[in-house]
């Protein structure tokens, strides 16, 4: 007792003692709570290890003096031992100095190793031998496992006979049959211990101690339900409560009371003991306390409560991530171990993690060897952070943890009742697993445990796992039920019982599969059940290899069998993403066209014909899971060796089916397979998004993404699988194709109606012949869901689906073979009748810009034609309210206002989704027709019901066509003027009670140097009339006057109002406006406008007029003169009192839509900010509904709002990149999947956010200017290498290429396409197995040479394959087309270059309208579509400009240009026969003579003006003035002024106003009709 081990300890033991009278010291101490609470836990955990200690030191005390006792008595031969006392050794009678010797070695080291079951060893036995049963709990890493039978074996304790220790799997049996054989060498006679990791009825427990399976064990229960020959059962890992486990537990319960010396030992880590005590009759319950630290639980909760799934991982995934970074940067060292739920987001989490001092390490299961033993090696100077599955919860156990983070989630298969399958889905783990997983944080020092999730969560979680027996389906548990000859399972004892119907679908399983039958209402075995039970595999694999042998391919059987068992370790697919791809173009080669078990069956039939040395390498070179290949040979080799034994089969040693060589046997593997899945059948629905549907529960679920089935381009009718794998979606796993007529030869009919299902497979038909803008107008803003809807009505089917796809201009339906032709009509007529609109779709484009609503209008259309012109003014189109806009479908009111009119319409814009002000609600949008009849006709369907509510229609001016108005961006300013006269009265709104005081305050009040009367208004209560006002002054004036003359609370006041006057049109009211302000303006481009003024019309009860004005954000000075020139002015056509007032308050408005706002959020509060610097700036930023956000600037000047806006527009217009290389070409590939996909992992990589423009191509990036510069960079490369991709891709399928071309070319090429490289020397080639594509990097001339070495094996296939060579040529160049664009009302297919130089050519060359297409023999129009899309809006406007140059010069003199330089207005000439009448042009104010086209002159003919022209002496003028009474001379100016009818007032070209009783003119017509009131009684007397 006083060897180096014992020292050791001892010292050991004053260690921890001296720390714990340090500890005590400390908690004598005044600390706080927390600190104390540490110190509470440290003393607790010593005080474990000390008493620990002591134990182990008595235990070796105890074994000693037993060897000491037993020599010192053998020596005196009187040795006997004593049955009734429990010695730690039980020796024979023949002395063996040997055995003591190992005996006291095998001592020492367990001394040494100090593991904790050793230090309860002799009161773990004396319970074992006083009770018949014992439930054992131990934590792991306790050494139960190989401790218990040793001290057993060694006691004599239930060691009559053999000693049984059963394990759930076979690989722990071995491994502990091993482990205890090293450590007991020399102590236990030979073959001592033995493992049977399968059943044999050649088995014999002629052992001390043998290690077998549960399931191993169970089949010796039924050749031999006594079990004789074994005194003592050890049932280790009872908490996995595997199927076996439990059918164990329920029978050894039984035999217990016939052999009551028999001895039971449950044992497990985290199993419930009290409810396997219950069940056990009450029996002991023995804990083993482990060695391990305190672990600090903290609850984070996370958001992925409700996971929405992305496109690589789930949420969770994420949050475990920046946990594990969070933990790193914080706390200080030790390993982090953190669990997720598979192998897929192990991999993601350890490329998301980045840290510089740390390192992501991987563990799951599909790992070898030697890539798990990365976790235990030494990192120098590196933390280790460990991403692993559930297998570190229990299997393994890394040194160093310190800090747990705890997803709370698992991967788990469970048997679900509803869809009668399995289905393997992320639910929640249970209690005991998170405390197992807590656990990990203490094993060597005290840890922490993070979980991401709630306290309330976690109380919420099962105690335990439910038990296998009630997660999965029963079939395997009623077999071997049936099998033990109980007669209804209903009443079999289990530990706990499933439910009733999973029983029930189990029998009925059992029946489908042929294993069990009916007889006098008594289920009963069939031959081929009584072969399932002594199978060690589930029934369906058995009814597989039985379904094979009757075709006589029993090899193929059992192998078809063990790969669809391992089938989701078999190939490996880890690493990074260049690693995963290169593995999918390994797995290609092995591909069959029959499905998943085909290929699996081809993987193994490869394996198992090399060598042994060799294997390990092929598997590592086709990146196949190594271990899961010997594994499945292991098992192959157990069901050869049990079929031959036990069922006396012949197991073939050669293999008849070839995976290259289509034959009968494949059809009857098909059979055998569906015979065995009969449960698990599913039929293509007939769409890809749908997926299939699965016959027993009608669900639609599509084929896991690795299945074999993708690799070919068919997708077969009929299908059965192995599970439904629930990952972000439910997926059918394990796939294979099966004969639609294999359904009504099976012996047992499958459970639904075969018919009655394939009817209802849903039919595609293509519509092809219609372009991009046909396929999006069929599509947008909800039209595609309105037309499905209309159609699934029509036919009364929901099934019906519609699909358009814009690359190749088709459009896919999906119907039943009944609805198919109605379904396919409804479609053709929708998109004939958009292809029509398209025909005669105009934009409305204003030939100059004044008050936006005055100009007139040109539409220009197809062809870029001016289809109509419209010079007086004439409203074209109209706006269109409903009190349900989102109820109304477009194509059925187009088509109402198409038959009520009889017109053509040409243009539409929709409202709906818009940001709308709330009196524009009810807006749906605006119709314009081709003729002003036809707009006319459309507003007089006013009132008409539609929709079963009345429609509203309104004459709209607006043109929108987008014309651009302003250069820069505009800032507005209101003004107003009175529309009904104010009289000198007033009313004040005040409370009732206090109308007698406020009285008496306002008695004598002067206003203005006015005493005010007041006197209560007779009719309410509140009011009191105020009489004597001046009624020039501003309420607002008046009421802070009043106001501060009384303390009462007045509510408001205002004047009364007369009634309202009649105004001028709100048209003339606007041109009037112009004129005086236009002066003001400077010159500039004659299409741009520097100005917009409008007038809006007003409601009954308004007292105003508004308008408002809109100014060309640079021009701050000159709009700043112009509103000070207008205030106070009376415009023509009003009285005197209307005065323009005009507010001093500019207002500028942009809008940021939600994503842009979300990139640029920092900076627009650091500008808004700034905005403090600017005096009499003001700002406001609200939430749109929907979802953008709008900055509304309102200043004093407009040089302010400039200031304001000038970095708001920064933020606003974003980077525009401009780069040489960016070829349209290559911008259109933004548009694609590709491109997409590359754009928003650069949004997201970047924080920024990319806008493309389709109709300008160019790109736009938001955000900070250091995060778009990164951006425009990523962006640019991103292009250009997809671009070059796409330039180089070489398609494997479509084109009627064979359905397996890919997989020829990989074995004609290799995986790596390393043949093609030799053949092509020099191109860089990669197989892309998921778009099925072969992609070539680096010189283009490549690709035709390896398209035609690929396409010769294509050529090989029983149908000829036709391959245009070259592509199409342009009609135009006549060369091969490059970057190509189809027009999109004749289809044909153009250089996108050569295209816009035509549209060039006719911009020069004014007499080439309308442009058609080019093609020999076509000459359709081109549509105005086509022109939007190949043009920018500068580049269209010069078309406009040119095509309305045309169509003057082509209309014979019945239009002309107005005669000033550069004006864009045009006017339609007088009739020879009518009189000359005077064109005011709105652009430029000059006044022409319709006839002459010389500047208008009024009261001389043309002829004699042209003479005047020539002859400039007025006194021709003169003498043709003379005699004539209503013909004078303009005091002003000397101009001829001519009085036809009304006032004496006239206006002369001059400006002046001009009273034409005494020739006086003045400035304006107020100050003229003034003068004329006074100047008419002068006339009278005179």
């Amino acid at each position: 007792m006083n060897g180096n081990e014992v020292n050791r300890w001892i010292s050991e033991w004053d260690r921890l003692l001296k720390e714990i009278n340090h500890v005590n010291s400390l908690l004598s101490k005044s600390f706080q709570i927390r600190v104390q609470e540490q110190n509470i836990e440290t003393k607790k955990v010593l005080d474990g290890e000390k008493s620990l200690i002591e134990r182990r030191l008595k235990e070796f005390e105890s074994a000693m003096e037993c060897i000491l006792k037993y020599l010192e008595e053998k020596n005196n031969d009187d040795y006997y031992y004593d049955y009734e006392i429990v010695n730690v050794f039980r020796f024979g009678e023949n002395f063996d100095w040997e055995k003591i010797y190992n005996l006291i070695v095998r001592e020492r080291c367990r001394l040494e190793e100090g593991l904790p079951i050793y230090a309860y060893r002799r009161e773990i036995l004396q319970q074992i031998h006083h009770q018949q049963i014992t439930v054992l709990i131990g934590e792991t890493g306790s050494g139960k496992s190989t401790q218990i039978v040793q001290f057993l074996a060694d006691s004599g304790v239930g060691a009559d006979e053999s000693i049984v220790c059963t394990q759930p799997r076979k690989i722990a049996a071995k491994s502990l049959a091993e482990r205890v054989q090293e450590e007991c060498g020399g102590c236990y006679e030979d073959n001592s211990i033995k493992c049977y990791s399968t059943f044999s009825s050649w088995n014999k427990f002629d052992s001390r101690i043998t290690f077998m399976t549960d399931h191993c064990l169970l089949q010796h229960y039924m050749s031999d339900k006594n079990l004789s020959g074994i005194s003592c059962i050890i049932v280790d890992e009872a908490h996995e409560r595997s199927i076996n486990t439990d059918l164990l537990l329920a029978l050894i319960k039984n035999l217990l009371c016939k052999r009551v010396e028999m001895r039971l030992i449950i044992m497990s880590a985290t199993a419930d003991a009290k409810q396997l005590s219950d069940y056990f009759y009450g029996c002991g319950i023995f804990c083993v306390l482990g060695r391990n630290f305190p672990v600090e639980l903290r609850y984070v909760p996370s958001d992925y409560g409700e996971r929405s799934g992305s496109a690589v991982v789930d949420s969770y995934v994420s949050d475990v991530v920046k946990m594990a970074t969070e933990i790193h940067v914080a706390e200080k060292e030790g390993t982090i171990l953190a669990f997720l739920t598979s192998q897929l987001d192990v991999e993601w989490a350890c490329e998301k993690f980045e840290a510089r001092s740390a390192v992501a390490l991987p563990l799951h299961g599909k790992l070898s060897s030697e890539e798990q033993f990365h976790v235990f090696r030494d990192y120098p100077g590196k933390r280790k952070v460990i991403f692993s599955t559930n297998v570190a919860e229990t299997s393994l156990t890394i040194p160093g943890v310190k800090y747990v983070i705890d997803s709370g989630l698992v991967k788990d298969s469970r048997f679900d009742p509803c869809s009668g399958m399995n289905v393997l889905k992320v639910c929640w783990i249970s209690q005991s697993s998170a405390n197992q997983r807590a656990g990990r944080a203490g094993r060597t020092e005290p840890g922490r445990c993070y979980r991401l999730y709630s306290e309330a969560d976690y109380q919420s979680m099962e105690p335990n796992q439910d038990p296998e027996i009630r997660r999965v389906h029963l079939g395997v548990a009623v077999l071997k039920i049936l099998a033990l000859g109980v007669k209804n399972v209903q009443d079999f004892d289990f530990v706990d019982a499933p439910s009733h119907s999973s029983i029930e679908r189990a029998i009925r399983n059992l029946i489908q599969l042929g294993a069990i039958k009916l007889n006098n209402n008594v289920h009963e075995l069939t031959s081929e059940g009584r072969c399932l039970a002594r199978m060690e595999i589930e029934p369906r694999l058995g009814k597989l290899i039985l379904g094979c042998f009757q075709h006589a391919l029993g090899r193929e059987g059992i192998a078809l069998a063990v790969m669809m068992a391992n089938a989701r370790s078999v190939f490996c697919r880890v690493g990074n993403e260049g690693d995963k791809q290169r593995s999918d173009c390994l797995k290609v080669q092995f591909c069959h066209c029959d499905g998943d078990l085909f290929t699996l069956l081809s993987v193994y039939k490869e394996w198992e014909a090399l060598p042994q040395d060799m294997k390990n390498k092929w598997c590592w070179e086709n990146s196949i899971n190594a271990k899961s290949m010997r594994r499945c040979q292991n098992t192959f080799l157990e069901l050869e060796s049990c079929l031959e034994s036990e069922l006396g089969f012949v197991v073939p040693s050669y293999w008849r089916w070839d995976p290259h060589i289509p034959s009968i046997h494949d059809k009857n593997m098909k059979m055998a397979i569906l015979s065995s899945l009969t449960e698990n059948v599913a039929m293509y629905s007939g769409r890809n998004q749908l997926g299939y549907e699965v016959a027993q529960t009608g669900k639609l679920v599509q084929l896991h993404p690795s299945c074999s089935l993708l690799i070919f381009a068919q997708r077969p009718s009929w299908v059965v699988f192995y599970e439904l794998r629930s990952e972000t979606n439910e997926y059918l796993f394990c796939v294979s194709a099966v004969d639609f007529q294999s359904l009504y030869s099976l012996k047992t009919p499958p459970l639904f109606d075969v018919s009655k299902m394939d009817e209802r497979k849903l039919q595609m038909r293509t519509l092809s012949g219609f372009g991009k803008h046909v396929l999006k107008r069929f599509c947008g803003k909800g039209n595609l869901l309105g037309h499905v809807s209309r159609i699934r009505k029509a036919c009364m089917d929901e099934r019906i689906f519609v699909e358009v796809n814009f690359d190749e201009n088709h459009v896919q339906l999906y119907a039943s073979s009944h609805d198919v032709d109605t379904a396919s009509k409804l479609v053709n007529d929708v998109l004939k009748y958009q292809k029509k609109r398209l025909y005669n779709e105009c934009m409305e484009k204003c030939l100059y810009h004044g008050s936006g609503s005055s100009s007139p209008v040109a539409l220009f259309g197809s062809g870029a034609e001016i289809k109509h012109l419209e010079l007086e003014k004439h409203s074209l189109s109209v706006d269109v309210f409903h009190p349900n806009v989102n109820t109304i479908d477009e194509m059925e009111l187009l088509m109402f206002f198409e038959k009520n009119t009889s017109g053509c319409i040409c243009d539409l814009h929709k409202f709906t989704g818009m940001v709308k002000d709330v009196e524009d609600k009810e807006k749906w949008g605006r119709i314009t027709f081709l003729t002003p009849n036809a707009a006319k006709k459309a507003a007089e369907l006013d009132g008409e019901e539609f929709c079963s509510s009345p429609l509203k229609i309104v004459p709209s001016q607006s043109a929108m066509g987008g014309d651009k108005t302003f250069s820069f961006p505009a800032v507005e300013a209101r003004i107003s003027w009175p529309r009904r006269p104010t009289k000198a009265v007033g009313m004040i709104i005040c409370d009732k009670n206090d109308v007698n005081f406020i009285l008496r305050d306002f008695h004598n009040l002067i206003i203005d140097d006015r005493y005010i009367r007041c006197a209560p208004n007779d009719k309410c209560m509140d009011r009191i009339m105020i009489s004597g006002l001046d009624k020039e002054l501003p309420e607002t004036e008046i009421l802070d006057v009043l106001r501060s003359a009384t303390s009462r609370r007045i509510l408001d006041f205002f004047f009364l109002r007369g009634d309202a006057v009649v105004n001028p049109p709100c048209s003339v009211i606007e041109e009037a406006l112009l004129k005086e302000i236009l002066p003001l303006m400077p010159k500039r481009n004659p299409h741009i406008s520097s100005c917009r003024v409008q007038v809006f019309p007003p409601k009954p009860k308004d007292y105003l007029m508004n308008a408002l004005i809109h100014f060309d954000g640079r021009l701050h000075l000159e709009a700043a003169k112009a509103l000070e020139n207008i205030d106070g002015k009376v415009l023509p056509g009003c009285l005197s009192w209307q005065k323009i007032k005009s507010q001093q308050l500019f207002h500028s408005t942009l809008i940021f839509s939600s994503p842009v706002y979300h990139v640029i959020k920092e900076q627009l509060e650091k500008v808004l900010a700034s905005f403090k610097k600017l005096k009499g700036l003001e700002w406001n930023l609200d939430r749109t509904p929907n979802g953008s956000h709008r900055v509304k600037i309102t200043a004093n000047a407009t040089k302010t709002v400039a200031e304001g806006r000038r970095p708001l527009e920064e933020l606003w217009r974003g980077k525009t990149i401009v780069h040489d290389n960016l070829t349209p070409s290559v911008l259109q590939l933004m548009l694609s999947k590709d491109g997409y996909s590359r754009i928003s992992s650069i949004q997201q990589a970047t924080a920024t956010y990319i806008q493309f423009d389709r109709r300008n191509l160019n790109i736009r990036i938001f955000g900070s200017p250091d995060k778009i510069a990164l951006a425009e960079q990523k962006i640019i490369q991103s292009l250009l290498s997809l671009h070059e991709e796409k330039q180089s891709v070489i398609h494997l399928r479509g084109r009627d290429l064979p359905s397996d071309f890919m997989k020829r070319v990989v074995r004609n090429f290799g995986p790596d396409l390393h043949g093609l490289k030799e053949k092509v020397p020099g191109a860089d080639l990669k197989l892309n197995t998921r778009d099925q594509t072969i992609l070539l990097h680096g010189n283009k001339e490549f690709k035709s040479l390896v398209e035609e070495i690929t396409f010769d094996i294509a050529r090989l296939s029983p149908h000829l394959i036709e391959r245009l060579n070259t592509g199409p040529s342009c009609p135009i160049c006549l060369c091969e087309v490059e970057d190509g664009y189809q027009l999109e009302g004749c289809g044909h297919l153009f250089c996108r270059l050569c295209m816009v130089e035509q549209c060039e050519s006719a911009i020069k060359n004014q007499g080439s309208f309308p442009i058609r297409c080019a093609h020999q023999g076509c000459g359709d129009i081109i549509l105005l579509a086509d022109f939007r899309t190949l043009l920018s809006n500068d580049k269209l406007e010069e078309l406009f400009r040119a095509s309305l140059g045309a169509f003057v010069a082509s209309s014979s003199g019945t239009y002309r240009f107005c005669p000033s330089p550069d004006c864009p207005s045009i006017y339609r000439v007088a009739d020879p026969n009518t009189a000359s009448v005077p064109f005011v042009c709105g652009a430029c104010y000059s006044e022409t003579c319709t006839r002459c086209h010389l500047e208008y002159h009024p009261y001389v003919s043309c002829e004699r003006y042209r003479d005047l022209k020539h002859d400039p002496d007025s006194s021709s003028l003169r003498d043709w003035c003379k005699g004539k009474e209503h013909v004078k001379w303009c005091s002003a100016c000397g101009h001829v002024i001519e009085k036809v009818d009304g006032c004496n007032h006239i206006e002369c070209k001059c400006g002046k106003h001009i009273c034409w009783g005494c020739l006086e003119f003045f400035t304006s017509s107020a100050e003229c009709y003034e003068h004329m009131d006074i100047h008419e009684y002068t006339v009278e007397e005179v």
